[in-house]
């Protein structure tokens, strides 16, 4: 049986194996291209080759169409300043995102010390799965400052008894057979974290920033998310380093820099809700953190699923229809 989590790996991957042969196609008789071949883009070709063929012509359809957009706005894709200046194109390990770095597909110069990074998504925005325990200190992990012991005292008595039943049962109880595990257990780990949350952003500088750089990503990217025949662009210009010109040569759209969010305006539960938080910041930044059991049978670990609920004006965005004629 192939659960969610593992066809949406699998089909993530593919989609980045096929925006990395169609960044190799489109480019290779503009500038010299090597493809970095680690284990990372054999996972990705894997992946590609294990779905159907019409999946794999859909799949490179639409990121046929993302790469000619990019193409237009980052003209350091097909121009080079001479036979030296190789564009690399390198698929990234998972493991790049837990220290915030959330590109999927990398093109790089050395040459022009130059790099723009696509995080690609498919048929889902989510921006984060982060999860909390006992032994996670979100704050270091999250925001470079450790958190409190009193949030551990309250978090770690509730995932130790999920531990233990666990253990006892030999990971065969199910959360169902807990009753109403919502209020028992949910509902105090996110007052937790949201009381902790709010010390740390009341005594430390960042926290807005630092929170939003590590959930959304802290390099710029651009954002490639597939849905049914269509495909949207978001480039998070937070740092200036998109969009650049080369030479005279100027990009065809202007992807604006994007402000960072400066303070919390506030951290509650969304109406009428006792597993999801809704964190509201300034320069138009809105995150949601539903927190959720990723396996049926109990853990002692639960996990967020974090959407990016409203963006600042200034997001660049863009849809392109994908035609099949």
């Amino acid at each position: 049986m192939v659960t969610t989590n593992s066809k949406q790996m699998t089909t993530g991957k593919a989609f980045e194996y096929a925006l990395l042969t169609q960044f190799e196609e489109k480019l290779k008789y503009k500038t010299n291209i090597e493809v970095i071949k680690n284990s990372s883009f054999h996972i990705a070709k894997g992946c590609f080759e294990n779905t159907s063929k019409i999946e794999q012509s859909d799949y490179l359809l639409t990121a046929s169409f993302a790469v000619n957009f990019l193409m237009d706005i980052e003209p350091r894709l097909s121009n080079d300043v001479g036979i030296k200046d190789i564009l690399q194109l390198e698929i990234l390990s998972d493991d790049h995102g837990k220290s915030g770095d959330v590109r999927d597909v990398l093109a790089i110069r050395l040459l022009q010390k130059w790099e723009i990074g696509v995080s690609a998504k498919n048929n889902h925005n989510a921006v984060k799965h982060s999860r909390l325990s006992h032994l996670i200190d979100f704050g270091e992990k999250w925001l470079g400052v450790k958190v409190s012991k009193e949030y551990f005292y309250t978090v770690t008595p509730i995932f130790q008894s999920l531990e233990k039943l666990r253990k006892e049962s030999k990971a065969t109880k199910k959360w169902s057979e807990l009753g109403d595990y919502h209020t028992s257990v949910y509902v105090p780990i996110l007052e937790a974290f949201m009381k902790e949350l709010k010390n740390l952003n009341e005594n430390n500088d960042n926290i807005p920033s630092n929170l939003v750089s590590y959930l959304i990503g802290n390099k710029d990217f651009y954002k490639v998310i597939k849905s049914k025949n269509i495909v949207e662009i978001q480039a998070y210009n937070i740092n200036g380093t998109l969009n650049l010109p080369f030479d005279k040569i100027e990009p065809k759209y202007k992807t604006p820099k994007i402000p960072l969010p400066t303070e919390i305006i506030d951290i509650s539960f969304k109406e009428n809700s006792n597993t999801t938080v809704i964190i509201t910041m300034n320069n138009d930044w809105t995150l949601s953190f539903r927190i959720h059991n990723a396996s049926s049978r109990i853990e002692s670990s639960l996990k967020f699923d974090i959407n990016l609920l409203k963006s600042p004006k200034k997001l660049f965005k863009n849809t392109l229809n994908i035609s099949k004629d």
